[in-house]
């Protein structure tokens, strides 16, 4: 099983702002085949499958079940409808448990804090052609901005993330850049939010993190790291990659081509308003995530 995307997939790594939510390229498709048991001939059958479970089990009760709704749920599931049952279900539950994070939430939440540059997503791919969700700790002001606001935040990132059809097969990476994080941070990082994180990114959103690189980490780390250990599993802490200040350990792992000069790449930190602007601007985006409960104003 490959999980690097094939020699020349790089080709279509242009710096834009803008949400690709065509059918993926042929050369994704056939790693979404070989890796995900994505086949295009029993593709509709297994949805039918699908969604017949939900209505029988009744455990759940999801906005949509349109065939492009649910095949986010089976693409992070590797195609087993099981587990994309099972993942639906969580992603109700905690939607359930945590009405704060999704009620009210507008694309304005997700732009005041872009302008901290807090949470940034970087406007091209890496090498593989997977998008970096990049989180700068450092600088959060907790007095500022609440630990709430940095859930909301996440999650709409995640939202839109999802909307990409080479995401829902791909995965993505994630940065966490740790310089400058104090002890006043730290003291934020409870167990209640460290359980909160790893339902996102594991067991309660259909989002598959390909790998979390740490960098600019220091000792103020290890209090934060100890308060997550007991939530992570084996096939997580395989995927989470330590660096430091290390740029030559990032790069193993990421292309200087396609990461900021911050950490040793070419890309200055382009600004993310051109994200919201394009997404306002964007009728399916909008009408997607109104569909979730979010409130999105349109713009021409």
């Amino acid at each position: 099983m490959s999980t690097d995307m094939p020699s020349g997939s790089n080709d279509d790594n242009e710096v834009k702002s803008q949400l690709d939510l065509g059918e993926p390229p042929q050369h994704v498709l056939d790693w979404a085949k070989e890796n995900i048991r994505e086949n295009p001939e029993t593709r509709d059958q297994v949805i039918q499958e699908f969604r017949d479970m939900i209505f029988e089990r009744g455990e759940c009760t999801p906005h949509r079940t349109d065939d492009v709704y649910l095949l986010r749920f089976l693409r992070c599931r590797n195609f087993s409808i099981e587990g994309a049952h099972k993942l639906l279900c969580n992603y109700y539950e905690f939607k359930e448990n945590n009405k704060d994070f999704f009620e009210g939430i507008s694309l304005e939440n997700l732009e005041i804090l872009g302008h901290d540059e807090i949470i940034t997503v970087p406007p091209y791919r890496e090498q593989t052609g997977r998008r970096i969700l990049l989180y700068r700790m450092g600088e959060w002001d907790p007095e500022k901005i609440t630990v709430d606001e940095i859930f909301q935040a996440t999650l709409v990132v995640l939202e839109l993330a999802i909307l990409e059809p080479r995401a829902q097969i791909m995965g993505g990476i994630c940065i966490f850049d740790l310089g400058g994080l104090t002890v006043n941070q730290a003291w934020y990082m409870t167990p209640s939010v460290a359980n909160k994180m790893i339902q996102i990114m594991v067991t309660s959103f259909p989002v598959k993190v390909h790998a979390m690189h740490i960098v600019n980490q220091s000792w103020v780390f290890d209090m934060v790291f100890n308060i997550f250990k007991p939530f992570i599993n084996e096939r997580m802490k395989s995927r989470i990659f330590f660096h430091g200040e290390d740029r030559e350990s990032l790069h193993k792992h990421i292309d200087p081509k396609f990461l900021p000069k911050r950490y040793g790449g070419v890309h200055p930190d382009y600004p993310q308003k051109e994200w919201f602007v394009g997404f306002q601007k964007d009728k399916q985006i909008v009408w997607e995530m109104k569909t979730q409960g979010y409130a999105v104003e349109e713009n021409s």
